[in-house]
């Protein structure tokens, strides 16, 4: 590994913190979107995040259990999003150099793979986007904002000299 490329500060520790940091604003921008717009309760879109493992009516009758699953499981999924940035970062120099371009890239991969890829296989019963442009125009913006770039920037921490 040349001095470039090597990370002077922990990269898997700064890579936890991104992925913590998206994690905690893209649940925050969530639960205050439908709960403002449409008086959704938290922990029904916590269980809307549980759904995707264990189905819609499992997750609605599982009460604060399968809320607390949909907060695990949406920590857990940032984490792999951090650590697939943090893989990728550390293979492609363009990356490190311009974080901003790259994570925005990123993000909107993000958005896509959730929602065409993710959501659909997994038994939360959704296909394809909800009928809300409100909500797709500001989930591409968090996906990005919210999700990619304090990735980003808590990877490109790991090898700020």
């Amino acid at each position: 590994m040349t001095a470039a490329v090597r990370p002077v500060r922990s990269l898997p520790l700064w890579t936890l913190i991104g992925g913590l940091i998206a994690a905690t604003l893209d649940i925050a921008y969530a639960i205050g979107y439908w709960g403002l717009t449409k008086g959704v309760a938290a922990s029904r879109v916590l269980h809307s995040v549980a759904s995707g493992l264990i189905g819609r009516d499992a997750a609605l009758a599982g009460g604060a259990g399968s809320a607390a699953l949909g907060l695990f499981l949406h920590y857990f999924i940032a984490l792999l999003m951090a650590a697939a940035y943090a893989l990728a970062a550390s293979k492609s120099a363009w990356m490190r150099r311009h974080p901003w371009p790259a994570a925005t890239a990123y993000g909107l991969w993000l958005f896509v793979a959730m929602n065409f890829i993710v959501v659909p296989l997994s038994r939360a019963g959704m296909k394809g986007l909800p009928p809300d442009p409100v909500w797709i125009g500001l989930s591409v913006l968090v996906h990005i904002v919210f999700v990619a770039w304090p990735i980003a920037w808590a990877v490109n921490r790991a090898y700020k000299r």
